[in-house]
This record gives C-alpha cells, structure tokens and sequence, in this order.
C-alpha cells in the first residue's frame, strides 16, 4: 500500500478512497475547528434563546432573534462575498470567532454581575449575525482548497458532518452546564471559541496565489451576475430560500419545550440536539458513499421528507416522537444541504467561490434566521404548533412547485465542474 507525504499540500493525484481524507491534515484541523466553532455558537444560541423567552415570555422575541441576525447578512452581503475573494479566508474565520469569543466573555460578565437585559441580549445576536456573516462564506469557499478536486464531494459531505457533530454535542453540553449556571455556558463557549482560532491559525493551504481583482462595483456584483446565467444555482439557491424561510421551527423550540413538551432546559437541548443525530447519521454515510446519480430527484424528495417530519413534529405533544421526528427532519435536510452545497461548489470557480458563497448564504443561512421571525410572529398571532404546521405545509409545496419551475435541476443526473458548468445555460 503507498503512502501519502503528510504535508500541507493537495496533490490532485492522490487516489479518491473514502479513507484518504484523513491523510490531509490541514482538513483535519479545518473539520476540528469547525466543530469547536459550531460547538460554541450553538451553546450560545440555546443561552440566548432561553434567557429571553425567561425574561419576556414572548415568541415574537424569540421570532426578532433570526431578523437581528438577518439584517447584517443582508447589508453586508456584497461586501463579505467580495473580501473571502480578495483576502486570506482563514484571516476573516479567526476574526468572526474572535467576536463570538467577545460576545460569549459580554454575557458571562453581564450575568455575573446581574445586568443582562432583553436590549443586551439583542446586541449579542447582531455581534454574532455580523461575524457569521463574514465567517461562513469564508468557510465554505476554503472547503475545496484543503484536499483533491477527486476527494472534494468526500469533503464536503465530512465539513457537514462536522457541522452535525457540533449541533448535537453544542446543545446538549449547553443544557446540561445551564443546569450549574448560565454563566458556565458562557465560559464554554469561550473556550470552544478560543481553540477554533487556535486550530484554524494551523491549517495550511497550498494553492497558487490568484490576482486579486480592484474591489470594483462590477467586481462585488459579479456573483450575482454569474448565479443569474447559470439556472441550476439559481433554483438550488432560491430553493433554499424559500423552503428555508417557511422551515424556522427551531427558533419555537423554547416554547415547544417549557409550554408544550415541559421538559426544560435539559429538554431543549435535547430537543436542538435531535435534528443534528439525524443530520450526522446521514452525512456520515454520505462522506462514505457520495450521492453520484440522480441527484436533482433525491435533492426533492430530501425536501420533502423534510416538509413532512416537520409537520409530524407540530402535531406531536408526546417527547419521544418529538425528538424522533426533529431527527428524520435533520437527515433529509443534511441531504438535501449536501447536495446544494456540492452543486454551488463544484460549479463554482474558485476565483468567484467567495461572492457565489456570500449569495448562497444570504439566501439560505440568513434566511434561516429570517425564518425564525417569521415563525415567530406567526406563533405571536396564532400558536408554535400552527406555525410549525405552516412550515411544514409550505416546505413540501415549494418542493413541488420548484420541481416544476427548474425541470433541468429535477433531471440533473451527476455534478459538473466549473468549467462545464452552465454550458446548457449559455
């Protein structure tokens, strides 16, 4: 059996077995990072959506939480697309997680001291909206640059499950410290913060340097301009938001479990946990053995398997279903999301990876969070589970509409590289 240099460096002519991933350490330490990072913001998400609604028992509250977060994704949007094209992505990672690491070391002092307050609780989430808003299309465009073109769908299906491993571990660590003391979850995502910008600071990346375009306008709208021509990005990314929007049960998750499930703090981490298993039992396969035929039909059906676990969760006021159907809700989404992100990646140069990501962020991760206020003020007016209902409902009707309008993304057979790509869209 041959072995692999342990270096830094991608070679393109390394073989494509599953196992092969591991032989590159700059993924390793990207992954790590990823989970610590993850690990932390979803700690912070679950002590911040459960100190407001103990402050204000409101949904609406918990609905401003995700349009907070939204506006900066929205008004930065050009610019953090621009600057993961322009500069050193892991520059721009450590800069986000080092105002994560501030806003965890703001609350810990401020419930220490006694003065958290609904208004500072509100500036922490626009803190985080604004550092995710630059960190995450930063990730995503660094992804393909860490292992062979060959082992790339591999890795992205591995970056998900890392995301996945976070969202199970981060709430479930987060519920059981919050039983000690909100400040204790502070301190842990402090230090989970702390050893993402330890392990990114060593991740290496060999890559020839690339011109950097003058920070034009025409150059910042240029991501736009190529999503616009290429119809297969531009379903696949609607898609997302759309479906994404209508789906933001999560944001209910503290009403579901004090009001309806009552299982506490300890159970909303659980119930933020459950998603995450599911979503890790299936990119784990998906790392293993990549969705390589079929893609554009399985991509649908995952949605629509998400639609449908998401309506069995509304309904459910039994914890067990509960818990199994936020699972099932998890996996088909974890499909679906690795299927997307492979699609925008691989179709994607690396040249307009950053400005494409920034696009495919704004209309999936901070329509997340604009989903949250939507289902927010939907529960304001008329209840979590007729909000959920509602998500659910809409998430298998925009699978069939978008199944109609995009028949070239429901035919879509295999993936594309960036020099294809686009060819039938020309």
């Amino acid at each position: 059996m041959n072995t692999i240099p342990q270096t830094d460096t991608a070679d393109p002519s390394q073989l494509a077995e599953p196992q092969r991933l591991v032989k590159h350490p700059p993924f390793i330490r990207f992954w790590l990072a990823r989970v610590f990072s993850t690990v932390g913001y979803q700690m912070l998400a679950l002590l911040i959506g459960w100190e407001v609604y103990a402050l204000t028992s409101s949904a609406l509250d918990l609905g401003l939480i995700g349009l907070i977060q939204f506006v900066p994704s929205v008004i930065l949007t050009l610019l953090v697309g621009h600057t993961a094209d322009r500069y050193d992505r892991r520059l721009i990672m450590r800069l986000a997680q080092a105002v994560n690491l501030g806003v965890a070391a703001m609350l810990f002092i401020a419930i220490w001291t006694g003065h958290l307050s609904r208004e500072l609780l509100f500036v922490a989430v626009f803190f985080i909206g604004t550092g995710r808003a630059f960190e995450l299309p930063a990730t995503q465009a660094l992804v393909p640059l860490l292992v062979p073109s060959s082992l790339a769908p591999r890795a992205i299906a591995a970056w998900a499950s890392a995301n996945q491993v976070a969202v199970i571990s981060g709430p479930a660590l987060g519920g059981l410290l919050f039983v000690f003391s909100p400040t204790s979850v502070a301190a842990a995502c402090a230090l989970a913060f702390g050893t993402a910008i330890a392990l990114v600071s060593l991740v290496a990346v060999s890559r020839p340097v690339a011109p950097r375009e003058p920070p034009t306008f025409a150059s910042v709208l240029a991501g736009f301009d190529y999503v616009r021509k290429r119809r297969r990005l531009l379903g696949v990314i609607t898609l997302d938001l759309f479906v994404v929007v209508l789906g933001g049960a999560t944001a209910l998750l503290p009403i579901f479990a004090r009001d309806i499930l009552e299982v506490g703090a300890i159970g909303l981490g659980l119930l933020r946990s459950a998603p995450a298993v599911g979503a890790l039992i299936a990119t784990v396969i998906l790392s293993n053995h990549p969705v390589e035929r079929h893609i554009g039909t399985k991509m649908f059906a995952a949605v629509a398997i998400y639609g449908m676990a998401t309506t069995v969760f509304g309904l459910s006021t039994w914890f067990p279903l509960s818990l199994a159907a936020l699972a099932v809700l998890g996996a088909a989404d974890s499909v679906s999301v690795v299927i997307r992100f492979s699609l925008v990646q691989i179709e994607t140069p690396d040249a307009m990876r950053g400005r494409v990501g920034a696009i495919n962020y704004l209309f999936v991760n901070s329509s997340n969070t604009l989903g949250e206020f939507e289902s927010g003020a939907v529960a304001a007016r008329f209840g979590a589970v007729i909000s959920v209902l509602v998500g659910g409902i809409g998430s298998l009707a925009v699978a069939a509409t978008w199944a109609t309008l995009f028949p070239d993304l429901r035919r879509l057979d295999r993936f594309e590289p960036a020099d294809d790509a686009g060819k039938q869209d020309a």
